[in-house]
């Protein structure tokens, strides 16, 4: 691996990998990030453009589902692997890694665990392969977090159902082929399966946006489209458990991207505090770049430990909201955090796009908005924690 910068530095913690099937998944995306995403990452940013021939490759390598098991096509592996794979790629570029996680986290992920045999024989199995991209709309021009109050709707009419409704800021719209969509049947949120080509649906223009360029957006449009019956995808009005079900993992691999982009950021501002001199002197003697260094290593190890322990206890059976809401929210600030010490400590050079970090500082925004905006983790922790207390005895 040809760039130090992606390397763990000398003190910090052993990669947190809890079998060797961990730990060469691990040697297996690092390789994958150095060689073929780092190349191509800055002028991904700077067209705005989905790498396809990129994400085919993850489909290659067997990434594309990776929590789905063997027997369904997938890899067979845990939500640690998909922290793993998400750390490893936001390193090098956290826009391409978005557009992963929508594809292989809230396309694949999300429709095998919710999805009939036939739906995944048609829609999972080339997903995996990387035969089709996939995307998920969720969020609406008047409802993002307040998931309840979406206005799309879906109504039965014979062999089919009419959809109508707008979703926006979908990440891989622009390119995907298949949409898991969500809309209200009667008022209870419903799941489908929408193809691009089906009547009465249109996808906008890619949407002009600050970070993670890397994957495109755009808005959705059902205006009376038609989809076939067996394109609900569970039952009528079950979309909302497996919805927050898959947002758990969502959560947890978007605190994973951010701890990637802190270590990179670490990694580039260390390596800046050693080389780097003024005064006649490496500034890493100055004492201002020191504070900068020691917090940001500091930062960056406690969200490590965070996010990998939240990874063990998350599981198709096994619900850890709380924990997934709490690793996001911690993590989630530190890779901003960490990208503006190390542009504060490359100073002018950091501000420029020669640079990584200033790809990187861009990006690292979305992670406080999107999976849920940090407001809205302390809200679901508070609850929650209020809950767990029972009522005043």
């Amino acid at each position: 691996m040809a760039n130090d910068r992606l390397l763990p530095l000398p003190g910090q913690l052993p990669a947190s990998d809890p079998s060797d099937e961990h730990r060469m998944l691990r040697q297996l995306v690092a390789t994958f990030a150095a060689e073929e995403l780092e190349p191509h990452a800055a002028a991904s940013d700077h067209a705005g453009r989905l790498d396809l021939a990129r994400l085919q490759r993850t489909g290659e390598l067997g990434l594309l589902g990776v929590t789905v098991p063997l027997a369904a096509g997938g890899a067979g592996l845990d939500a640690t692997a998909a922290v793993i794979i998400h750390h490893e790629f936001a390193k090098s570029d956290p826009g391409f890694t978005l557009a992963y996680l929508a594809h292989a986290i809230l396309f694949v992920n999300n429709l095998h665990n919710a999805a009939n045999e036939d739906q995944r024989e048609r829609y999972l199995k080339p997903a995996i392969r990387g035969e089709l991209v996939g995307a998920m709309g969720m969020t609406e021009p008047g409802a993002g977090t307040d998931v309840l109050g979406m206005q799309t709707t879906a109504r039965r009419s014979g062999d089919d159902w009419i959809l109508n409704g707008r979703k926006t800021f979908i990440t891989n719209a622009p390119a995907a082929d298949c949409f898991l969509i969500y809309a209200k049947v009667e008022g209870k949120i419903t799941a489908f399966v929408v193809e691009r080509e089906c009547a009465g649906f249109g996808v906008g223009q890619p949407i002009e946006k600050m970070g993670m360029r890397a994957a495109p957006m755009a808005e959705l449009v059902f205006e009376d489209c038609v989809i076939p019956a067996s394109n609900l995808v569970g039952r009528e009005g079950s979309g909302i458990e497996h919805m927050m079900r898959n947002l758990e993992i969502e959560r947890l691999c978007l605190a994973a991207m951010s701890l990637g982009i802190a270590e990179r950021c670490l990694a580039e501002m260390v390596f800046w505090a050693r080389d780097r001199h003024a005064f006649g002197r490496p500034i890493a003697e100055l004492g201002q770049i020191q504070r900068y260094v020691a917090e940001s290593f500091a930062r960056t190890e406690a969200t490590r430990a965070l996010v990998y322990a939240i990874a063990a206890q998350v599981g198709p059976e096994h619900r850890q909201r709380i924990g997934t809401d709490a690793a996001k929210l911690f993590a989630a600030p530190i890779g901003k955090e960490v990208a503006d010490a190390a542009m504060q400590v490359m100073g002018g050079y950091g501000y420029c796009s020669e640079y990584p970090v200033e790809r990187l500082f861009r990006d690292a925004k979305l992670l406080e908005i999107g999976g849920g905006t940090l407001e809205s983790h302390q809200k679901n922790m508070t609850r929650d924690l209020i809950r767990a207390l029972g009522p005043r005895g």
